[in-house]
């Protein structure tokens, strides 16, 4: 009884990831920013309907939630931790959004195929995920002191974050590229979705397949500050695996809604830091001086609507007068070709 909750959830995440890739965009296409808002709603409202049907789960220990496994808590903390969970991941994903607009600009992919090159790159992310929360919580259950290594290591992300400013990608650098250019060929140009073509008797990777390395190697990355994250709010399995992964449904339609404005967001770095140097030191202290779910909740929307409300008031200083603009042929960004990658 205890495995069906974690079985219906996966083929209810199976389904709707069949229904996006297998009937609703089955052919390449162009996502605009009004698809993008309406399934941008429709992933957040699933997410607070699950959160509904979660509090009844754990508050009446529904198919042995509570009771064979997970943590025994009321339903009202079971909603507020999923929710916070959910707010975190989807927050510090914000970060990420700014990274795959940079990949899809440094590799030119065409806008029609970017849609197809997310949908795998979240596929591996929820792979990745579900291996680091169990990885993570198993620490954290053997080793008392490993909620104080996390801790740590999101008070020096934030401070590291801080001061450091955001430098261009040099996918070149990427180890995972390197292996597969040692393995593989590859083309000059893109071959519609695929991301392997065959030619002269040979495979050879596309482009396409070089962006989804890249992406799915900094998800990975972003892993690594955003799971301890999560610990941070809750150490119940169940609710840290469906809040990050109704995060990361989501951030597939958010890239595409918010893909044209990202740049006016300019504090929203600083919301991050604060979010993830509060979550630190709220588990440096769960020993000490616990911080309760609602509390937690109020400080993370709290820092984030500050940094849309000072991002939207505050615009970026225009260029001063008098101030020569460049030329196309300076501002172009030089053309980003495998070639260029060896």
């Amino acid at each position: 009884m205890s495995s069906l909750p974690w079985i219906v959830f996966v083929v209810l995440v199976l389904l709707l990831l069949a229904l996006d890739l297998g009937v609703l965009n089955r052919a390449p296409r162009r996502i605009g920013a009004r698809e993008a808002l309406r399934w941008t709603v429709f992933w957040v409202l699933l997410a607070m309907s699950w959160n509904v049907a979660l509090g009844f789960m754990y508050e009446y220990h529904w198919f042995g939630i509570g009771v064979d496994f997970g943590i025994n808590m009321p339903g009202k903390q079971a909603a507020l931790e999923f929710l916070t969970s959910y707010l975190v991941e989807e927050s510090l994903s914000i970060d990420n959004l700014f990274v795959m607009a940079m990949v899809f600009r440094y590799f030119a992919v065409p806008e029609r195929l970017q849609h197809r090159v997310l949908f795998f790159g979240i596929l591996g992310a929820l792979v990745f995920r579900a291996i680091f929360i169990i990885a993570g919580l198993a620490l954290i259950n053997l080793f008392t002191w490993a909620v104080y290594v996390f801790g740590a290591l999101l008070v020096y992300t934030a401070v590291r974050m801080l001061f450091t400013k955001d430098d261009e990608l040099h996918p070149e650098q990427n180890p995972l590229l390197r292996l597969a250019r040692r393995f593989l060929p590859i083309t000059n140009e893109y071959h519609d979705e695929r991301f392997l073509v065959r030619l002269d008797g040979r495979n050879h990777a596309t482009p396409l397949l070089l962006a989804l390395i890249f992406i799915e190697a900094s998800d990975i990355v972003f892993a690594v500050d955003s799971v301890p994250a999560v610990f941070g709010v809750t150490r119940d399995p169940f609710i840290a695996f469906t809040s990050n992964v109704f995060a990361i449904l989501g951030l597939r339609s958010l890239y595409f809604a918010l893909a044209a404005v990202m740049s006016s967001f300019r504090y929203i770095k600083v919301s991050l830091v604060l979010v993830l140097g509060f979550v630190g030191v709220k588990m440096l202290l769960t020993h000490h001086v616990p911080i309760g779910s609602g509390f937690s909740l109020g400080v993370i929307v709290s820092l984030l609507g500050l940094g849309v409300v000072a991002s939207l008031v505050k615009k970026p200083n225009p260029e001063p007068v008098g101030t020569p603009l460049p030329s196309p042929e300076q501002s172009a960004a030089p053309e980003r070709t495998p070639e260029n990658l060896r």
